[in-house]
């Protein structure tokens, strides 16, 4: 009886991992097929003879290549810079000597949280028009960062508060200016932190459709989520190099989120768990 409890939890989870991992496989399986037929035969099955034609097909006449690399400069690019912003916000909220005023700002960066993105839709393309910015990349990566600053100075500035006031007062007393505190001490200590907070801002850049749909028009500019739209109208009848598509959209986040799982999670909980 004991025995039937412990093991109620892991198949439910193994379950749930059937239930999402059932699309994958179908895709994947696809993407190594020669033709619909095939697919039609054996949906779930490996076929007798693997091709991949339909990666190469993809990746070079669909142009899949071009926005797969927008996407990796774009979501990059933002995310660091998202970091280097929110970790100096997140410094002057955790070290600043005036409380109330640390607080107020604290305040006022989670209001950017509360607002859904959604809604700034038309604000933001507004401002993209007036900055003379629209159809360039620039029009993607300043709402990405300015986004993704809120949370990231809340994961940083809990892990900030970890860090012991003695480390900040030795640095002080070696003659460090508060620009060498925060690069040479602050930012070093706060690595954990930095990761995950990378991770999860590139990846929500990765995956991001809405503003790139609108404000990027020109082809060759545009990301994996957009292109992929375009990828499915021009082979919606090849099942087969579609999958592959796919494939190339959403091997990378899964293979970020099995190899740095364990970063997230630790960078997430580093702050509560240490103070």
């Amino acid at each position: 009886m004991r025995m039937l409890k412990k093991s109620i939890p892991h198949l439910f989870l193994m379950a749930y991992l059937l239930i999402i991992l059932y699309p994958f496989l179908f895709v994947l399986f696809s993407s190594v097929k020669t033709d619909n037929q095939a697919i039609a035969s054996n949906p779930f099955g490996l076929p007798s003879s693997i091709i991949f034609d339909n990666y190469v097909n993809a990746w070079v006449n669909a142009k899949i290549s071009t926005f797969f690399f927008n996407s990796l400069y774009i979501g990059v690019l933002s995310a660091c810079l998202s970091i280097f912003f929110a970790a100096m916000l997140a410094f002057a909220v955790t070290r600043m000597r005036y409380n109330r005023i640390s607080a107020i700002l604290f305040q006022l960066i989670l209001l950017g949280m509360l607002i859904p993105n959604n809604s700034l839709l038309l604000p933001i393309y507004g401002m993209m028009r007036n900055l003379n910015v629209l159809d360039t990349h620039m029009a993607l990566i300043l709402p990405y960062v300015s986004n993704a600053i809120p949370f990231s100075v809340i994961i940083l500035a809990a892990f900030m508060r970890s860090i012991p006031g003695e480390i900040e007062e030795a640095a002080v007393m070696d003659g460090l200016s508060s620009l060498g505190l925060f690069f040479k001490v602050m930012l070093p200590l706060t690595v954990p932190a930095i990761v995950t907070v990378f991770i999860i801002n590139f990846l929500g850049n990765w995956n991001e459709f809405l503003l790139a749909n609108y404000f990027l028009s020109s082809e060759e500019l545009r990301t994996l989520p957009v292109g992929m739209v375009g990828f499915r109208d021009a082979y919606n009848t090849n099942y087969a190099q579609m999958s592959a598509g796919i494939v190339f959209s959403v091997l990378p986040v899964m293979i970020i989120y099995a190899v740095l799982q364990e970063k997230i999670i630790e960078g997430v909980t580093a702050g509560s768990v240490k103070g």
